[in-house]
């Protein structure tokens, strides 16, 4: 069975809370680092979705000149 992917939207807002606990005056090293591994993981998907929507408003954008 397949996992379900995240939006952009909830891939942004796990992004930004990595980077509100590694920002967070409790947070040990160990945990930044793990809050940072964790945040460059949704970054990436974020990009990737962005990269994905991008790529079909090019394809949308060329079909339509062609018409």
């Amino acid at each position: 069975m397949e996992e379900k992917k995240d939006t952009f939207e909830e891939s942004l807002e796990k992004l930004r809370q990595a980077a509100d606990r590694i920002k967070s005056d409790d947070t040990t090293l160990e945990d930044s680092i793990k809050c940072y591994e964790e945040g460059m993981r949704y970054y990436n998907e974020c990009n990737e979705i962005l990269k994905s929507a991008e790529q079909k408003i090019e394809l949308m954008d060329i079909e339509n000149a062609g018409e």
